[in-house]
């Protein structure tokens, strides 16, 4: 029995999915069984660094996802459009889908399920979300007995890689960007990673795995590095902290709402996502009766994406192996997406975490105890508080907090905006 693939998208992931699909020597004896029937791309007189079957290539990518010969359709172009659109198409003509494009699926994953259920096919996504860790089949059936209570994760290469070099070289947050582009770590417009938006486009897919309902992604807050500075980076780690760009989805203690959000955060030295550098990715899960797991590993890459699409088409040839006649009865609960509904999210400002904040104030008596009034006015204790030095003729006073609702962090901050004594605030992060 041969199963036939419809590869949309020939780059970096596209030829290395092509790549292992050709040569299955030495690795799971299904492979064996599936095919490439055809490749979709934008170019046909482009260059290609692989050698592929005569005629496999085509530009009419709708003819791929509508070809009676094709079970498993598979979209690596990235982007939404066409992407979006050619799925929805795939799923029409009862095709299963493997997909490795997290923008589409956590802004449109309510309509393509939907449709996917509706059809009785399966989309597919560990590529989606870490590279080649595998992540999200561990959460749809290992860790699913478990009562989830927290993913915690480093989800974005380029972000670890900047934070990383920031705090071992003492750069600034600019160069070592620009160093990033030249080396093909960061895009010509690093915005969806340095801003956080592609860390929250994976948070929001792994909440909704974890949690066991959609996420809105307007819903998930999203803030980035860009304003993390050298000076932060040097008082985090003589507080025995490194900054990272963590996503975050979490139960709220107080309430049925969950927590998702992706902010630069303080993890101290000890925690386990402290000691994750350069390019690579880590997701901590917490639940119950578990406890903690990490999985670890290149959250991009040829050879990492491919692993992980590779391995959602064997899944699906697998089930279909099982249907002599090729006609899903019923699903396999362990691989579709099937909840309908949505998880209530709790406003910020009802998030409990500790903080660090840098002030910058005028070099006079009592400049202290007002800050500490200020914070005591909101119900906001200090772990510690210190003045570091002296920038010109102004102090630097840096406090990290207990544990404190955030609105009433923030409406403290905005009392202190107002002491004459206070020249200003460069910088508020949260702490794990």
């Amino acid at each position: 029995m041969t199963f036939k693939v419809g590869l949309l998208g020939l780059g970096t992931v596209g030829t290395g999915t092509a790549q292992v699909l050709l040569d299955p020597t030495g690795r799971h004896p299904l492979l064996q069984e599936i095919e490439i029937y055809q490749i979709g791309v934008r170019s046909l007189a482009k260059e290609r660094g692989i050698n592929l079957p005569k005629d496999i290539l085509t530009k009419d990518l709708e003819a791929i996802v509508t070809a009676s010969e094709v079970d498993i359709v598979v979209e690596v172009l990235g982007g939404l459009e066409p992407a979006r659109s050619l799925i929805l198409k795939a799923i029409h003509h009862g095709k299963h889908v493997v997909t490795a494009n997290k923008a589409v699926i956590s802004r449109y994953g309510d309509e393509i399920f939907t449709a996917a259920n509706a059809a009785g096919v399966y989309v597919m996504l560990e590529a989606a979300v870490g590279g080649g860790i595998p992540v999200i089949q561990p959460l749809k059936q290992a860790l699913s007995v478990n009562r989830i209570q927290a993913v915690t994760g480093i989800v974005n290469g380029t972000t670890n890689y900047i934070l990383t070099r920031m705090q071992t070289e003492g750069s600034d947050f600019n160069a070592v960007l620009a160093d990033a582009q030249k080396l093909g770590y960061a895009e010509a417009d690093p915005t969806a990673d340095v801003d956080g938006l592609d860390a929250a486009d994976k948070i929001a897919i792994l909440a909704s795995l974890a949690f066991g309902g959609r996420i809105k992604l307007q819903e998930v807050y999203s803030e980035g590095i860009r304003n993390v500075s050298q000076a932060d980076i040097a008082y985090a780690d003589k507080l025995g902290f490194v900054i990272k760009l963590l996503a975050i989805a979490q139960r709220t203690p107080s309430s049925s709402a969950l927590s998702v959000r992706v902010h630069p955060t303080l993890v101290a030295r000890s925690h386990p996502l402290a000691s994750i550098n350069g390019v690579y990715n880590a997701i901590l899960i917490e639940g119950e009766p578990l406890g903690q797991v990490m999985f670890y590993g290149p959250g991009a890459g040829a050879g990492a994406t491919a692993s992980a699409v590779v391995s959602d088409i064997m899944n699906v040839a697998a089930v279909l192996k099982t249907k002599s006649d090729r006609v899903q009865t019923q699903f396999n609960p362990l691989l579709a997406c099937s909840h309908q509904d949505y998880c209530a999210i709790a406003p910020m400002a009802e998030l409990t975490t500790r903080f660090y904040a840098r002030f910058l104030t005028k070099d006079r008596p009592g400049v202290i105890g007002k800050l500490g009034t200020c914070f005591g006015n909101y119900g906001v204790s200090l772990e510690s508080i210190v003045q570091i030095g002296l920038q010109g003729d102004l102090a630097e006073i840096v406090v990290v907090t207990h544990d404190v609702r955030e609105g009433n962090f923030h409406s403290s901050l905005t009392e202190i905006r107002t002491l004459e004594a206070v020249d200003s605030i460069p910088s508020v992060l949260r702490v794990l």
